[in-house]
């Protein structure tokens, strides 16, 4: 059996096909084969398709799986290769539901720039959340191992030259971006967390100051400073971001590793100054907590929630510990205890929040350390005088031990017990102040609480998103990656936000979606996997 194509002439000159299903018999007569029509399918442009399908279907399920696929498969049809794309469907369908392609659109209006840096600038965007890779390695990713709608390739002159562009729109792009993502996601920017941390680079040497022509110098960006890395033998710079309280980071900023505070906080928010936000309060840690950053985030019918140093020497702090007073349990294992305090000029709100499980933990290494003091010392009062010089100098290099060591008059090593009295009393303590009068403390204690979103945005940005190692030298090339890492993990975050669900469970379960392609002589085709039950419900709950 086989399709028969026949033709017939019309009467204006033209030529109509006709398909059949037919079979050739054998004429025993006339000694020839025959063709016997079993069902004509009428007219080739008025064929009725989808019955044909349904014809073929009802074939199939007569036959074993396996022959109705060795039936229905051109032998001419190869098959060519298979790359994952629910990751990319799934990012690049948020990008274009938070308006970022149309942004971007229009500022590229009238720039002497490729049309594609969009979706140069998207593909990069998904190589950091999907496989993060040096930019020249992602070339061969988007060619040979993604799909990304719109792009087949792309060059590393390419990558770099988007990623200069995006640097030069970094203000447009993020502030209207923020108010894409607050019309999507309904924010709440009544509560603002900002932290920093920093990045170093494997080099041993950090970059030079340049002079201008007018003699200003610009400091190095890859400098010398404080390392939340733990690693201050090598150049940092640091990197500064802002999060809702649903962990949806609004911002991001990069500067020299050796940038003071009050510079920091002083930028961050002068630049969210023309967002024309409505009332926010500023949730800052311990490093923020001067008395002139407090000045300058109240600026403007600002206030702020930063956290205070137990240890410090605001007198204010003390006298906030000093005070007698019930703690009340606001959730789970926190307790918080109330302080105001107005000298008349100022008038300042203290949270003193204690947590009854880190009270135990605190109280149990103290007690391991003191231990392990009092073995240093043991026997030390026999020691001449230089020997236990040695050992105190010594001791005195181990912070943890140090504190609870005292020398006596005559110069003989003691416990102090005075400092153990202190310790006990700040045991599962932190202090807040505020200069909100409208926050309750409950709501103070919980939003500084919240502030966790934000270091959790930094275990993703070095961990799942690989902000580390960075690939450049130049400073604009690397505040370009951040801006990159930046997108990524704002993508991330309303993935998750609105799955309820981790970007790695989501990514795992997406990347199964592939997509096939095939080649014959009828030219090149693409065919998708078939949905999962789960990869339809995200891509439903994303749309």
């Amino acid at each position: 059996m086989y399709l028969r194509r026949t033709q017939r002439r019309t009467k204006d000159g033209g030529a109509v096909g006709y398909l059949q299903l037919a079979h050739n018999v054998w004429d025993r007569a006339s000694r020839q084969s025959r063709v016997r029509v079993i069902h004509s399918f009428g007219r080739e442009d008025e064929l009725d398709r989808a019955a044909i399908v349904r014809l073929i279907g009802s074939l199939q399920r007569v036959l074993e799986p396996g022959e109705a696929l060795e039936a229905s498969a051109d032998q001419d049809l190869r098959f060519i290769e298979s790359r994952p794309m629910g990751g990319a469907l799934v990012l690049d369908g948020l990008w274009r539901r938070l308006g970022i392609d149309t942004v971007m659109a229009g500022l590229l209006q009238g720039r002497r720039l490729d049309a594609a840096a969009e979706r140069v600038l998207f593909a990069l965007v998904a190589n950091r959340a999907l496989e993060p890779s040096s930019k020249l390695a992602a070339t061969g990713w988007v060619s040979e191992r993604a799909w990304i709608d719109g792009l087949d390739d792309v060059t590393d002159d390419a990558c770099y030259r988007a990623m200069d562009w995006l640097l030069e729109i970094e203000e447009q792009l993020c502030e209207r971006v923020y108010w894409q993502t607050a019309d999507l996601l309904n924010l709440e920017v009544d509560l603002l967390f900002f932290d920093t941390t920093s990045t170093y680079f494997e080099t041993d040497r950090p970059d030079e100051p340049v002079v201008g022509e007018d003699g200003d110098v610009t400091p190095s960006f890859r400098s010398y400073g404080h390392s939340k890395d733990h690693r201050p033998d090598l150049p940092q710079v640091r990197i500064g971001m802002a999060v809702t309280r649903t962990g949806i980071p609004i911002r991001v900023w990069c500067w020299p590793g050796n940038q003071s505070e009050q510079e920091l906080i002083r930028q961050v928010k002068d630049d969210l100054r023309s967002w024309k936000l409505s009332r926010v309060v500023w949730v800052a840690d311990r490093g923020f907590q001067s008395a002139e950053n407090r000045r300058y985030l109240q600026r403007c019918g600002g206030h702020y929630i930063v956290g205070e140093k137990l240890r410090g020497e605001s007198k204010e702090a003390a006298a906030a510990l000093a005070r007698q007073g019930r703690y009340r349990t606001v959730a789970g294992n926190l307790q918080i205890k109330e302080v105001v305090l107005d000298d008349g000029t100022m008038r300042d709100r203290f949270v003193i929040c204690r947590n009854p499980e880190q009270a135990e933990r605190d109280q149990h290494v103290r007690d391991e350390l003191i231990a392990q003091l009092q073995t240093q010392i043991a026997g030390s009062d026999k020691l001449n005088v230089d020997d236990r010089a040695k050992l105190h100098a010594r001791l005195k290099t181990k912070r943890g031990l140090a504190r609870f060591l005292r020398t006596t008059s005559t110069g003989l090593l003691r416990i102090d017990r005075g400092a153990v009295s202190a310790e006990e009393h700040l045991d599962g303590k932190y202090l807040l102040r505020s200069s909100d009068p409208t926050l309750s403390a409950e709501d103070i204690a919980l939003g500084y609480k919240q502030l966790l979103q934000v270091e959790r945005g930094w275990r993703d940005l070095k961990s799942t998103l690989d902000l580390r190692p960075v690939y450049h030298r130049r400073e604009d090339r690397i505040r370009a990656h951040v801006l990159l890492c930046w997108l990524a993990l704002l993508l991330i975050r309303i993935i998750e936000h609105e799955t309820s669900d981790t970007w790695r469970n989501i990514r795992n379960e997406t990347q199964r979606l592939h997509l096939g392609t095939f080649t014959g002589p009828a030219g090149t085709c693409q065919q998708r996997t078939e949905l999962t039950t789960r990869q339809r419900d995200i891509l439903h709950t994303l749309q």
